[in-house]
């Protein structure tokens, strides 16, 4: 048998003969005990037909692109863009590629390493002291060595494989990264729309107030020459004019700023923004919100996922730890030709060859290896209570979206009753004023009250679309069907 073929059968039985990787096998946390977010359940329907009621549907999937319930086709836009462009996906994206090439060059060491070289050198040897190191006795010579080599460790104790298990955990944390990062800008994409929707509407409102103060002002200005009213009267209202006047500057601010947010989550400048393009009256309010029991939560919440990982990854860490403290083998072989002709290399007597095989046990190290053992077992506990703690804050995050749904539905119900009210109170002021019952001043008060009810108004309802797209993040968004499918799957 040729030597080649010796060296591979050896490696090939070592290997077969290699035992179960030490260390501990991953076991997934287990799912939690609790059957509900809230600590009382909440009502099927969350507000009223004034306060648009929304139903809490168990175990409604979630489409990929859920940002689509709310009816926008700018926003649909606005989000699609972002997902193309935003520089932080990209990143995200590069680190996942990055994390899968280090498993793939990882697993690459489950086999053997095969070299080649060769090796011109012209050379003259020191006749006058050492005899020459050719047959022939020629001083010059150009000698031509090639050479194949081929070394194999074999994964006895699965140190390589804890490794390849380490890294490929690393590398599922590193997509699930990118999931969260994906949901978490087009819930960011969301919540800047419905903001600039928001601002808008206020500073139209706004506006107005002020346009009635104005007005209110020039009237009472008239009636003090008149001797109607006092210069107290005058500087009261002067008062409430500046007032509305000082908040119009910040919402313009909070506007331009949430423009600019706007424009980078798309991946663009700011002075690239464009002009603004949502009204809550195109922004729709889903009528139905899904809702799933905590079980599954884990399943659907990529940052849950992602620290899971990184338990699986530290679980694995203490199998290379413990790998380290045990024999090491390697095998190598080679075989080459070295002749002072080029074609003459591989002739019988100018091949040469080698096999070995080596062991390597520390003995000794001071307890470097035992310490760093216990400092992987250490990691791993750290990465399960870290994912304890993100289990929490994933339940923290969904009852406090829910509490904040239900107090937003009756808070946009009261809302909507005030302004319905103010303007009941504005419509019949006006036929008053027409009638001669009421002056000027009366009418603009009621118009500046109902301007009033109406921010209120558009801020409650902000606020839910706000907490509706928050729920659905806290929830995982985007969970389909096929996923659930397949998850559920992996669990068994």
């Amino acid at each position: 048998m040729k030597p080649w073929r010796r060296a591979a059968l050896w490696a090939a039985l070592t290997a077969s003969c290699a035992g179960c990787a030490v260390g501990p096998d991953y076991q997934r946390p287990a799912a939690p005990a609790s059957t509900q977010f809230t600590r009382e359940a909440l009502p099927a329907t969350l507000g009223d037909d004034t306060g648009h009621p929304q139903q809490l549907v168990s175990d409604q999937t979630i489409a990929q692109t859920w940002w689509q319930v709310f009816g926008s086709d700018a926003l649909n836009d606005r989000v699609q863009r972002a997902l193309a462009h935003n520089p932080d996906l990209d990143a995200a994206q590069a680190a996942l590629r990055q994390a899968q090439e280090n498993v793939a060059a990882q697993r690459a060491t489950f086999f053997p390493t095969a070299q080649v070289s060769y090796s011109p050198s012209r050379q003259r040897d020191a006749v006058g002291t050492l005899s020459p190191a050719l047959t022939s006795n020629a001083t010059y010579y150009t000698l031509h060595t090639a050479q194949l080599n081929i070394s194999y460790a074999p994964d006895v104790f699965g140190l390589n494989r804890r490794t390849v298990e380490s890294l490929q955990a690393q590398a599922d944390n590193q997509r699930l990264q990118l999931e969260a990062a994906r949901l978490s800008l087009a819930a960011n994409v969301v919540n800047a729309a419905i903001q600039e929707a928001s601002l808008r509407a206020q500073i139209q409102a706004t506006e107005a107030v002020i346009t009635a103060q104005t007005r209110a002002l020039a009237i009472l200005h008239d009636q003090a020459r008149l001797g109607y009213a006092s210069a107290m009267d005058v500087a009261a209202q002067e008062s409430a004019l500046a007032q509305a006047r000082q908040a119009l500057p910040g919402l313009q601010k909070q506007l331009e700023q949430n423009r600019d947010l706007l424009a980078v989550l798309c991946g663009e400048p700011p002075a690239q923004g464009g002009a603004p393009e949502f009204d809550l009256e195109h922004l729709t309010l889903p009528a139905s919100l899904p809702m799933s029991v905590p079980s599954q939560l884990v399943e659907q919440r990529p940052d849950v996922r992602a620290a899971e990982e990184n338990v699986h990854a530290a679980s694995a860490e203490v199998g290379v730890a413990l790998a380290n403290r045990l024999p090491q083998f390697a095998l190598s072989a080679s075989y080459g030709g070295s002749s002072t002709s080029f074609t003459r290399m591989f002739t019988d007597d100018n091949v040469f060859w080698a096999l070995a095989g080596s062991v390597t046990q520390t003995v000794f190290d001071f307890g470097a290896l035992k310490h760093k053992q216990r400092a992987a077992e250490a990691a791993l506990q750290q990465s399960a209570a870290q994912y304890r703690s993100v289990v929490l804050g994933a339940f923290q995050n969904v009852a406090d979206t829910l509490y904040a749904i239900d107090a937003d539905a009756r808070t946009l119900a009261a809302a909507t009753d005030a302004e319905r009210a103010a303007q009941r109170t504005l419509d019949l002021t006006g036929k008053q004023q027409q009638l001669g019952y009421v002056g000027a001043l009366v009418l603009i008060n009621a118009q500046q009250a109902y301007e009033q009810a109406r921010i209120a108004r558009i801020q409650a309802q902000a606020a839910r679309l706000s907490d509706t797209a928050a729920l659905i993040q806290a929830l995982g968004g985007g969970w389909s069907e096929s996923q659930a499918s397949a998850q559920a799957a992996n669990s068994h």
